[in-house]
């Protein structure tokens, strides 16, 4: 095996070393995606605040 072939084998470990790029990259994309959500909804609720604080002023 050579160049691009060896590389994707890892030496024998290529399924641990895929699993483990695949897990890592599922974890952060979830962690992105949950921290758009959450400033999302933090900002919506500001709003929110800020609309019904202007309605009493």
């Amino acid at each position: 095996m050579t160049g691009i072939t060896s590389f994707l084998h890892m030496g024998g470990y290529a399924f641990y070393v895929w699993t483990a790029y695949g897990v890592a990259f599922v974890v952060l994309t979830a962690n992105l995606i949950a921290a758009v959500a959450c400033q999302r909804r933090v900002r919506r609720d500001l709003q929110r605040r800020a609309r019904r604080a202007r309605r009493t002023a």
